[in-house]
């Protein structure tokens, strides 16, 4: 006596479904391998490029020809920026220094005082720039004095994380302008010591993610704020005064 195995019908709803389960896992299984294997790829790519852009940052040194420009920009984000910018002109580099992005409520008394700068430095060849919220709004703030005085070259002074995006928006907002790095250096980059420093680490990636973007938007043509004060707010502009 034989006893054989039923075989499902498959004409039947039964081993429709069962066919349908089994598709369905192998796409999400080929779904799955893909997505792994483009995240992989794609986490490579992104370290690679950051890697890449600290060592850019580490090799930027303060050119040789700061003396030949024709005037200084200093972007805000800390007075150790400032001071080397003053002392830049103070020693005859350049014939003005515009600090851009300068917070409302600083006047110039506050800046000279905090710096420790000569009141006649200030009185002759400092503007204040309050306008700009922002990089963009530096490098168009930047702009907008360069145009008024009929600069072209100009001395950039910021930190060196800073420099590559800095560089990038003021010359797409100033394309006839010529303009050279003054990097200020908080850490050596060129030691691996930085890696353990979570400050450090952040700071960076957060810039070179800044950085990739600003290249993107430009390569696309994609529009943004101008960055500046008065366009964003919609207030009268602040000018500068040394009181």
């Amino acid at each position: 006596m034989s006893v054989e195995t039923a075989q499902p019908d498959p004409d039947s709803p039964g081993a429709a479904k069962t066919d349908a389960f089994h598709r369905l896992r192998r796409v999400g299984h080929h779904g799955l391998r893909l997505f792994t294997i483009t995240a992989i790829v794609g986490a490579a790519l992104i370290a690679m490029g950051f890697f890449r852009f600290t060592d850019s940052i580490a090799e930027l040194k303060a050119t040789d020809t700061a003396s030949e420009v024709d005037a200084i920009v200093a972007l805000t984000g800390g007075y150790q920026r400032i001071d080397q910018a003053l002392a830049l002109l103070e020693s005859g580099v350049g014939a003005r220094l515009l600090i851009s992005g300068v917070n409302p409520s600083t006047s110039g008394a506050a800046l000279r005082r905090a710096t420790g700068t000569k009141t006649a430095t200030f009185a002759c060849c400092v503007d204040i720039g309050y306008e700009a919220l922002d990089t963009i709004g530096n490098a168009n703030e930047t702009a907008e004095w360069i145009r008024q005085r009929g600069y072209s070259r100009v001395l950039v002074v910021t930190n060196n994380y800073h420099m590559p995006r800095s560089l990038l928006e003021l010359s797409q907002a100033s394309p006839d302008v010529t303009f050279l790095a003054y990097p200020v250096t908080h850490a050596d980059l060129k030691t691996e010591t930085w890696l353990a420093d979570p400050v450090a680490l952040r700071t960076l990636f957060v810039e070179y993610a800044k950085y990739s973007l600003a290249q993107l938007r430009y390569w696309s043509g994609a529009k943004t704020s101008s960055g500046l004060r008065a366009d964003v707010y919609g207030q009268a502009p602040v000018t500068s005064s040394l009181q």
